[in-house]
């Protein structure tokens, strides 16, 4: 079977038909109409938005632990969350859509971006000229056309969403500002204090309202590491999260063999 290619429609390339996407849809075209599953009738966008979170963590787990069948079913929750969110939208009473509207709207956005790769034909409006030479530049010129898209963006740093991680998204606020030739050295803070004794007393006898400060120092020494993460091309998301892996490994090893009370469980070092 052809299909259009990917940049102009009405060109003539193989593709897959992408009759598993059409009965998805039809399956959730099922689900929603009268007559079909309760549960999926009575979702909203809203309702569906922790398990949309859950299927991502899934699927990166997937990755991660690097097994095919688990990729495969995990890309499959993924593909359903959009297909379901694509079925609420296009019951919209004031301002429908559909997955195929969605698909193109995506499909659109990507040769729109890449005028290295798709060249311009009779009345396209992309720039056949722009050639990258390297990463940075794509980097450049994506950040570009992407402000021309969204003029109403007045900030190299709009656009990040606030329901990040926080290290996910102080990382990706020091990458937009080193993007964007913005100064994105760490801010000073004050100096980490010791926590507060049992008593409320701080070991080297200070205030303990000082310890106040100390959690804004440790802060400033987290973002820190954060932009030194983004400075060596490093996910500080993904390394926390391996860091994390092994540790609890270690941490349920030592449960096991009963030495868990005997270090304490404090941290790395303990073990």
């Amino acid at each position: 079977m052809t299909a259009p290619t990917p940049d102009r429609p009405g060109g003539a390339s193989a593709a897959p038909d992408g009759a598993g996407v059409a009965r998805l849809v039809a399956v959730m075209d099922r689900l929603r109409s009268p007559g079909g599953c309760p549960w999926d009738a009575q979702q909203t966008h809203e309702s569906l938005l922790p398990y949309a979170l859950e299927e991502v963590h899934e699927l990166v787990e997937a990755v991660e632990h690097g097994d095919r069948g688990d990729l495969r079913e995990e890309l499959g929750d993924v593909l359903l969350q959009v297909v379901f969110h694509a079925r609420l939208a296009q019951e919209h009473p004031q301002d429908p859509f559909d997955l195929d509207d969605v698909a193109e709207g995506v499909a659109d956005k990507l040769v729109r971006r890449h005028p290295h790769v798709f060249a311009a034909g009779p009345g396209s409006s992309v720039d056949a000229t722009a050639a990258a030479d390297d990463v940075d530049g794509q980097h450049r010129r994506w950040d570009r056309l992407k402000r021309a898209e969204k003029p109403a963006r007045t900030s190299a740093l709009d656009g990040v969403p606030a329901t990040l991680g926080a290290l996910a998204r102080s990382q990706k606020l020091a990458s937009r500002a080193r993007r964007a030739g913005l100064d994105a050295a760490a801010p000073a803070g004050p100096e980490v204090r010791p926590a507060p004794l049992p008593d409320g007393s701080l070991p080297d006898g200070s205030s303990s309202d000082a310890s106040a400060a100390g959690a804004g120092g440790l802060g400033e020494r987290l973002l820190a590491l954060v932009l030194e993460a983004d400075a060596r091309g490093v996910d500080a998301e993904g390394a926390l999260r391996r860091a994390s892996a092994a540790w609890e490994e270690r941490l349920r090893s030592a449960e096991t063999a009963g030495a868990a009370g005997a270090s304490g469980l404090r941290g790395p070092d303990a073990l």
